[in-house]
C-alpha cells in the first residue's frame, strides 16, 4: 500500500476511534443502570457487525465519497450484506453463532484487499 493512502487510513481510523467514544458515550447515558463493560460490549459489537465492514468496503471509493459519506453508506451497506449473506449461510448450514465472527471478517478482508488492488 502506498504511504499516501495509509496516511489516510491511520487519519480515518482516529476519526473512527472517536465516533466509537462518543457512541459509547452516548449508550452509557441511554443505559445508565447498565454496567460500563456491558455498555463497551454492546457498542464494540455494532461496530464490528456494522461500522467496520461497512467502512472497509467503501474503501474502494475513496476518491468519489467523502468519509461520512462513504460511513453513513457503508452501515447501512454492511448490515444489509450481513443480513442476507447470514440468512443464505444459515439455510447451507452453518451454526449462527459463527456468523458475527466469520462475517465481518470476511467483508473487512475484502474491503481492504480491493482498496490495495486499486492503489
Amino acid at each position: 500500500m502506498k504511504k499516501e493512502a495509509f496516511n489516510e487510513l491511520k487519519r480515518e481510523s482516529i476519526y473512527i476511534g472517536a465516533l466509537f467514544i462518543i457512541f459509547l458515550i452516548i449508550f452509557k447515558i441511554i443505559f445508565f443502570k447498565e454496567s460500563f463493560f456491558i455498555v463497551l460490549r454492546a457498542v464494540f459489537s455494532i461496530f464490528w457487525l456494522f461500522v467496520f465492514p461497512g467502512y472497509s468496503i467503501m474503501l474502494y471509493w475513496n476518491d468519489k465519497l467523502d468519509f461520512a459519506e462513504r460511513l453513513v453508506i457503508g452501515v447501512a451497506l454492511s448490515a444489509a450484506v450481513i443480513g442476507i449473506s447470514s440468512y443464505y449461510i444459515g439455510l447451507i448450514g452453518l451454526n449462527v453463532k459463527y456468523h458475527s465472527i466469520l462475517l465481518p471478517i470476511i467483508l473487512i478482508s475484502s474491503g481492504i484487499f480491493l482498496f490495495s488492488r486499486k492503489k
